[in-house]
């Protein structure tokens, strides 16, 4: 006291107003209640580390002392032990007091100087530093310091913590007051939180940490205000100042220059922070230890050394003693590395750099090649005590921390554990039950269902295999080993389902070897060309279209080898079919050649007869699967001594060679095209791409013989099993469609005119069915259509007086070529589809909008993104150079093409409204009349009108062959239907028989067998408007199935019984004589006058998919007795025929499709009491093909290969989609009860024989993985019955509709307790699985271009209803445990399996579900979605992390 009177005088009235303030301060600062003055660690023996958030403090006490230690006195910030005597109690009172007296007189003492200080015309940073330096000159403490300081900021209205304060204070020490006390000012600073810690600690990065080799202590108080200060506090977050304080670091480092971001969120900022410290303090690590130069860059991204600019005369003088700091460099080199390790690992700073690693993972990626860098190299690590190499190498490899498969959230361990399962490994062969590798069954159905002939794709089966393998690898948590070993064992069982298939008109053979070899090959070797691209993108920068000899090879390749290697295990897989045997065996020799040493080159394999081979010399599907992999470049000769791939010694090889034969390798050494030339390459497919660039040369560039003769190669065996080279065949064929104009060409005509000949050969080349297939699995229908158009346009636009004769015995006119072109395109789209199948429901089937302007359409699109996207300029090194996207890109559309463009829209009108009537003398009329003078001669037409408003008169005499000559086939076309209308309206009125209206009709088709499609449209509308009598199939008028309609009608009824369906329907006894509707009938007629040879095989396979199409719209018994009167005519087509007629069964009754439905799942899952089907998985639900194997008569088909076929005959798929996810929920209770009857399952429940696991009740694990296996089947269903519409349907409607209405899962079937909690349960479980499966099939889970602005809206939909009814805005019907189970399941499968999908939904929605999910207790599911929404919602998540101190 004395003291204070002693300065009273100088002192004003603002002084003590100065002093009352900075006593409440005292207060407030004095935080740490352990730091007194003078004292530096609140206990002598104590210790503070502060790692993220993390304090922990370790205090040894006096043993006599510990017993009587008590509570703190933290009034004056100051800790007390108390003592166990009254003695020692008042002499530490007595200092107390002192100490406190003394800090008084300093901080009123300061206050004074300050007021002047001020007074004198400074600002308030001129006072402070002021201060700050007096304070440094006289060894101020530094708490009175900062009571000092936050008065002065105090007084001038200013914002605490302050960013212009912590510039000033870094400014101030770096470098000209290094020195303790002005560290010890800073650390007082930041523990009052006077400034910003985090910006105190960028700033302090980018000066301390370039200059730790000259100020080696500053770095070690860098590092331990680092390890006290860094992301401990929420106070920056909950600061107005908190945007400035983040975009003042942006500013001082540079963040979002540094790592390419254009947003500047703060909590964007702070995960930057957080990641560039680090990395800073790796790259100072590593370039104190002389290991930067092993780094790709050989240097850091940040600076580690002090400019020559930046050091003065006196830092300088301390490089040269820099020696001395030896020892202490090493410590802080050492203490910088456990640094490193303590980020990794503490809870808060771990799950910011995780939200790093998945937002970026190219600079993730460097950063860790860095640390496994410092684990590998540094010498200093393995002087810790805290960290090894060892633990710091797991650190990089860690993946458990905030990974969404591992979690900590509310699910069960079964739910993780049956996520990352999948692997084939331990099952070898196809299994007994259900077994892991029941899990790509989605590959086996959408296999078996491109097989159909009925559909054709629009898109690429390489593109949708692609992505099917990519989504099942992730949801199912496989490795790529697993996921190629899925897929082949797939599409293998594929082929052995056709190895003895029942004969019919549709052949699949080649369509699945197709499959096997050359599309799964392609989709392969793009999943391992996507992966390699992207790395070698990654590490040179860019990407380039031309491989380099230094390119990066990823993992999937090596994962291949090893699963092709695995391969050879599934014996029963491999063996080939009969007619691609000598194929393999040739395969197999050719490996044997090559390790004996024999040149396989110069065609000795065409000279080496199988016959002359060892009989060991057998080959298998492997052979021709390694070689396809050969010839793409992918495998080299090395897959030759895999074990066991050949088993023939070296010396029973021929080493003679027979002489030289004509064949691919003599028209490469220069043989001309010659006849047998032409006829030995047509039968024998190219091995190479050079070989089919020859080829297409010569059909470009060579003589008019040469062309024909080159198309004729191309369509040949190249075509249909060229494997290797068949995705350029196509290509190829593709552009010979549409040649370009001559240079030279000045005709008025179009210049494809001179081409007919040649396009002729190509389009009878592809006319077959099969080959349709398979250009539908490359994707080329769009094109394909593209190149037709233009061909129908011209062609049917000219007189049939051009004519050709491209042989003797042959001779063609412009009707030939236009026929053959318009029947082709009518086979890519579904113009003979029922205008019902449009309609009911709200969403069309897979592959009903096929017309020709959604062709075009997705043509037009190909052909942009063929010259625009990236992805497809990566795919365009391997195709050949003579393809160039830029000659064809242009867009074309049906304006283009008016004469179709007509024909199409008189289609439609057809399917619309009946036909009107036409006037007499117009062009129409004279044709008509003439076509019916030709073909129905005995027509009377004398003043009578047809049935549909059709006038006519007496015959105009036109001269039938002038009509033949001179009549354009788009004319002839137009009158058509107007032709047909007046013979049914005849015959109908008995003025035509029968056997003259089909008579008729097939000279129609002859003269211009493009009529049959007006033909096909024309009946096609009249079956639909059922305004005509029944015809009476009685066998005199009409031909009649009475000789096997009962036998057909009794084999459909055991076919249907044999796959477990019932339908009483068809028990009706028939009396009387069958009737089809009259213009099936003449339809039906038509197509059974066709004779079943090759010329015809075409026009029979667009007829006969409408005659099934109309049958099955018709009433029973209508495709029956079609089947009957075909299977008369064909009786080897029998049992195929009796399959298609049992298909309709389903159109017409839905309780049919239910139990078909029911079959499936419960065939899957084992649950069959069918005999053979019992087993389930695969073989259950699919089968082993379809055909007379059992004796008896038909055996029974396999219910999925069934539903694959009757699914495109039932009107409505939302039907469909509701009762599959009906059906979902009741195969959860069969699991439960592990499919047992409830009575018996009761029985067993109350048996006192069981022992652990319970009456047959699988395990939880066990039944979360049938779960898995149900939801995958019903989603695969979905998607293939009704595509992305009716996914999307599913996720906006029926799901959420499913959760509102009343639904107790628990209750149903149960008596409540255990086991109704368990299905309520797995139920949400089952739903989660459904939904993300039905999404990937459909969206994929990359981000794809194709589909995702869809993606983005319908998920972030689906996300907005959870997020309302998780915040109670919606009211839900089902079980609570049901809903939790969905939601966290769903979630977690996004956020571990579909990334992607996250990262384009709106924030504010991931936002609002996060929030919800906190609600729940569910925080680190919480952290994992907004992780993984992107850059937008890092900073969310980034804050998340701080405030909840997860």
């Amino acid at each position: 006291m004395y003291l204070i009177i002693q300065i009273t005088p100088i002192i004003n009235l603002s002084i003590i107003l100065h002093f009352t303030h900075s006593i409440q301060l005292v207060r407030i600062l004095s935080q740490d209640s352990r730091k007194i003055v003078g004292r530096d660690k609140p206990y002598p023996n104590s210790h503070i580390e502060n790692i993220g958030g993390r304090r922990r403090r370790t205090t040894r006490l006096n043993p006599r002392r510990q017993h009587s230690a008590e509570g703190a006195c933290s009034f004056w910030g100051c800790s007390i032990i108390t003592a166990t005597t009254t003695r020692r109690r008042r002499r530490r009172r007595r200092r107390r007091i002192t100490a406190r007296t003394i800090i008084f007189i300093k901080i009123f003492v300061s206050m004074a100087m300050i007021v002047q200080a001020s007074a004198s015309g400074g600002g308030v940073w001129d006072s402070i530093m002021e201060m700050t330096k007096l304070g440094q000159e006289r060894n101020i403490d530094p708490f009175v310091w900062a009571v000092q300081v936050s008065s002065s900021l105090s007084s001038s209205g200013l914002s605490l913590p302050s960013v212009e304060l912590a510039h000033l204070l870094v400014s101030h020490i770096c470098w000209a007051n290094n020195v303790p006390i002005t560290w010890k000012f800073l650390d007082k600073a930041l523990s009052s939180q006077l400034v910003p810690p985090m910006l105190v600690l960028a700033l302090l990065s980018n000066r301390v940490i370039p200059g730790r080799q000259i100020h080696p202590a500053a770095y070690r108080l860098y590092m331990e205000l680092l390890k006290r200060h860094s992301f401990s506090s929420t106070s920056e977050m909950r600061s107005f100042s908190y945007e400035k304080i983040m975009k003042s670091i942006d500013d001082a480092l540079l963040l979002s220059q540094s790592f390419g971001i254009q947003e500047s969120e703060p909590g964007l900022l702070l995960v930057l922070l957080a990641f560039s410290i680090v990395w800073k303090l790796l790259d100072a690590a590593l370039d104190d230890e002389g290991l930067l130069e092993f780094t790709p860059d050989k240097r850091s991204r940040w600076p580690m050394r002090m400019q020559d600019g930046e050091m003065d005369d006196h830092e300088r003088l301390q490089m040269k003693k820099i020696e001395q700091h030896a020892g202490l460099r090493k410590m802080n080199t050492l203490m910088a590395i456990e640094i490193i390790g303590n980020f990794l690992q503490a809870k808060v700073t771990s799950k910011i750099l995780y939200l790093a690693r998945r937002n970026l993972p190219s600079d993730w990626a460097i950063f860790v090649q860095r640390l496994q860098l410092l684990a590998v190299k540094s010498s200093i690590i393995r002087n810790s005590k805290y960290i090894t190499p060892e633990m710091l190498l797991q650190l990089t490899q860690d993946t458990s921390k905030v990974l969404p498969r591992e979690c900590k959230t509310s699910l069960p361990q079964e739910f993780h554990a049956v996520m990352a399962s999948g692997s084939l490994i331990p099952s070898v062969r196809q299994s007994h039950g259900v077994s892991r590798s029941a899990l790509w069954i989605p590959i086996d159905l959408f296999l078996e269902d491109a097989m159909d002939g009925l559909i054709v794709a629009a898109t690429s089966a390489v593109d949708t295999i692609t992505d099917l393998v990519k989504s099942l690898k992730a949801v199912n948590g496989t490795t790529w080993k697993d996921a190629f070993l899925g897929l082949y064992i797939a599409v293998l069982r594929l082929v052995q389902r056709e190895r003895d298939p029942s004969e019919g008109p549709v052949p699949r053979l080649d369509t699945c070897l197709c499959m096997l070899l050359s599309i799964t090959t392609l989709a392969v070797l793009r999943i391992i060309d996507e992966e390699e691209s992207a790395l070698n993108e990654n590490s040179d920068g860019s990407c380039t279209t031309q491989r380099k000899d230094n390119e990066v090879q990823g993992s999937c390749r090596s994962e291949l080898v090893s699963s092709l290697q695995l391969l050879g295990e599934y014996e029963g897989l491999l063996t080939p079919p009969l007619s691609v045997t000598s194929v393999a065996n040739q395969a197999a020799a050719k490996a044997m050649m090559y390790l004996s040493g024999i040149n396989i080159g110069s065609g000795f394999l065409d000279s080496v007869s199988m016959n002359d081979m060892p009989v060991s010399c057998a080959g298998n599907m492997r052979h021709l699967i390694v070689e396809a992999y050969i010839a793409r470049n992918l495998l080299d000769a090395s897959a030759y001594m895999w074990p066991g791939y050949v088993n023939v010694r070296s010396n029973q090889i021929p080493r003679g060679v027979a002489g030289q034969v004509p064949g691919w390798s003599s028209l490469m050494k220069g043989a001309p095209l010659s006849l047998p030339m032409v006829h030995a390459l047509v039968s024998t497919p190219a091995s190479s791409l050079i070989e089919i660039e020859k080829i297409y040369e010569l059909a470009v560039s060579g003589s008019e013989e040469e062309k024909i003769h080159a198309a004729t190669v191309l369509c040949g065996a190249s075509l249909v099993r060229g494997w290797n080279v068949q995705d350029h065949v196509v290509l190829f064929i593709t552009r010979l469609l549409s040649p370009s104009k001559p240079v030279d060409y000045s005709g008025s005509d179009s210049h494809l005119i001179s081409y007919g000949p040649f396009l002729n050969v190509l389009l009878v080349g592809l006319s077959t069915i099969d080959i349709v297939q398979i250009f539908s699995l490359h994707g080329l229908v769009p094109q394909l259509a593209g190149a037709l158009m233009p061909i129908c346009e011209v062609f049917g636009s000219c007189s049939p007086k051009i004519s050709w004769t491209p042989t003797a015995e042959q001779e063609i006119n412009s009707h030939t070529v236009f026929s053959n072109a318009f029947t082709l395109l009518l086979m890519l789209w579904r113009f003979d589809n029922p205008p019902v199948d449009h309609v009911i429901g709200g969403v069309p089937h897979v592959g009903s909008q096929l017309t020709p302007e959604y062709l075009l359409t997705v043509r037009n699109s190909q052909l942009a993104s063929s010259t625009a996207n990236t992805e497809y300029q990566n795919r365009r090194r391997r195709l050949s150079n003579l393809l160039n996207p830029s000659s064809y890109a242009e867009p074309i559309f049906m304006d283009s093409f008016p004469k179709l463009k007509w024909w199409y829209r008189q289609h439609q009108a057809s399917i619309a409204s009946a036909l009107s009537g036409y006037e007499q003398g117009n062009p129409v009329h004279q044709i008509v009349e003439g076509l019916l003078n030709m073909l129905f001669k005995k027509i009377n037409r004398g003043s009578q009108s047809t049935g549909s408003g059709t006038s006519s008169s007496s015959v105009s005499g036109t001269d039938e062959a002038a009509l033949r000559l001179q009549l354009p086939a788009w004319d002839i076309l137009e009158a058509v239907p107007f032709v047909l209308d007046a013979a049914l309206t005849a015959c109908a009125h008995d003025k035509l028989s029968p056997r003259e209206l089909a008579t008729g009709m097939k000279d129609l088709a002859d003269f211009l067998p493009a009529s049959l499609a007006s033909i096909l449209s024309y009946f096609s509308a009249e079956v639909t408007r059922g305004i005509w009598k029944p015809a009476s199939m009685n066998g005199t008028d009409w031909p009649s199935p009475a000789a096997n309609l009962s036998s057909v009608e009794q084999q459909i009824k055991k076919l249907l019984a044999a796959t477990g369906i019932d339908v009483p329907s068809l028990d009706t006894a028939r009396s009387s004589t069958p009737t089809l509707p009259l213009p099936l009938a003449a339809l039906l007629s038509l197509t059974i006058t066709y004779k079943l040879d090759k010329a015809s095989e075409r026009y029979l396979n667009l007829a006969g998919r409408a005659v099934i199409m109309l049958s099955a719209g018709c009433p029973w018994p209508c495709m029956p007795i079609v089947a009957s009167l075909w299977a008369l005519k064909v009786k080897r087509w029998s049992d195929f025929l009796v399959f298609s007629a049992s298909r309709t069964v389903f159109h017409h009754n839905n309780d049919a499709v239910v139990q078909l439905l029911r079959c499936c799942f419960s065939s899957t899952l084992g649950l069959n009491t069918s005999p053979g089907l019992s087993s389930g998985g695969v073989s259950a639900l699919l089968g082993y093909g379809f055909g007379s194997h059992l004796s008896g008569g038909i055996s029974a088909v396999a219910p999925g290969l069934f539903y694959l076929r009757i699914y495109p005959f039932i009107r409505d798929p939302m039907f469909m989609a509701e009762e599959i996810l009906s059906l979902l929920l009741m195969s959860v209770r069969d699991i439960v009860s592990s499919g047992l009857p409830r009575e018996i399952f009761e029985k067993l429940k109350k048996s006192k024989y069981n022992h652990g696991v319970r009456y047959g009740q699988a395990s939880m694990a066990a039944s979360m993985t049938r779960v898995k296996l149900v939801a995958s089947l019903g989603a695969s269903l979905v998607w293939i019955t009704g595509g992305l519409n009716l996914v999307q349907a599913l996720m906006r409607q029926t799901l959420p509709a499913w959760f509102i209405s009343q639904h107790r899962m628990g209750e149903e079937g149960n008596d409540g307790g255990d086991e109704g909690h368990k299905v309520s349960m797995l139920g949400g479980y089952v739903l989660a699985y459904f939904a993300v499966f039905c999404g990937a099939f459909a969206w994929g889970v990359d981000a794809a271009d194709s589909g995702t602005a869809k993606r983005a809206k319908v998920l972030g939909r689906h996300l907005k209803f959870m997020a309302m009814a998780l915040d109670g805005k919606i009211s839900l019907g089902c079980d609570l445990s049901t809903w939790k189970a969905y939601v966290s399941g769903f979630v977690s499968l996004m956020v571990g399996c579909t990334p992607a999908w996250i990262a384009e939904v709106d924030v504010s929605v991931l936002k609002s579900l996060s929030n919800a999910l906190r609600q729940w207790n569910e925080e680190e599911l919480a952290l994992a979605l907004l992780g993984a929404g992107g850059m937008r919602a890092i900073g969310a998540a980034a804050e998340m992390v701080i405030k909840n101190r997860l």
